[in-house]
């Protein structure tokens, strides 16, 4: 079984993004929805034991920003930030998200 972390930051305040919600799918199926932390950490992803295959994390980012005071459109830019990946067997797969407004970035991290 893979386990799975993720880091969320703000990079226009610099910070790490608190109270981010955020939902891990696999297979089409709600496999768990969380909120990160004051580190931008969501500690009990990690918790989940996951199967080599396919996700797909969505990360409420329209919401956060809102929250933070930031004048969005109508609809926001960005509301709900996908990323979808693969896992092989026996791995740790961590997933940043760097986020903006406007934008955002990812990568495999360690």
């Amino acid at each position: 079984m893979s386990s799975l972390s993720t880091h969320v930051l703000d990079t226009v305040s610099g910070r790490p993004a608190a109270g981010v919600t955020l939902r891990l799918y696999g297979a089409g199926l709600l496999l768990f929805e969380g909120e990160t932390n004051e580190d931008g950490r969501c500690p009990a992803l990690r918790e989940l034991a996951l199967a080599a295959g396919h996700y797909r994390m969505e990360f409420e980012i329209g919401n956060y920003f809102r929250g933070q005071g930031a004048v969005l459109s109508d609809p926001p830019f960005l509301d709900i930030v996908p990323i979808v990946f693969g896992l092989g067997t026996d791995m740790h797969a961590h997933v940043p998200l760097l986020a903006a407004p406007f934008s955002y970035s990812t990568y495999r991290g360690s």
